[in-house]
């Protein structure tokens, strides 16, 4: 089973999640992550809260964790329904993937995007094609 700093060092390559938005794997396991994002400038938007766009990056690339971090097979994601719930008023949003279901060809999870206050940002839900 690989480590959390071997699926750091795997996902690196995940480049816009990692160098440009700056998310952080803080944990792994088979089917669940969690993964935070601390807010600058550059993910705010006119409003001066966090950006849909970064939003949604955090929580699909928690879940690109949540099912790619322990599997030998790839899963992608199919369709992705998010809600965005209310601004961070934080300085910090986590986000937390869990697998609700996992099939043989398909996948279905959720994520609950939170600040570092306990508000809900987001939630969202995955359905992934598993790929042979």
């Amino acid at each position: 089973m690989s480590t959390l700093e071997e699926i750091r060092n795997r996902f690196k390559k995940d480049r816009f999640a990692t160098e440009a938005a700056g998310i952080v794997i803080d944990h792994a396991e088979p089917g669940k992550a969690v993964c935070s994002l601390t807010l600058e400038e550059k993910h705010m938007n006119e409003n001066n809260v966090p950006m849909g766009g970064a939003v949604f990056t955090l929580a699909d690339f928690t879940c690109a964790i949540a099912s790619n971090g322990y599997s030998e097979k790839k899963t992608v994601s199919q369709q992705v329904s998010i809600t965005f719930l209310a601004p961070a008023k934080g300085s910090r949003l986590i986000a937390e993937a869990s697998c609700l279901r996992e099939g043989r060809t398909t996948a279905f999870y959720a994520v609950d995007v939170k600040d570092e206050l306990g508000n809900y940002v987001a939630h969202a839900t995955m359905n992934g094609y598993i790929m042979k």
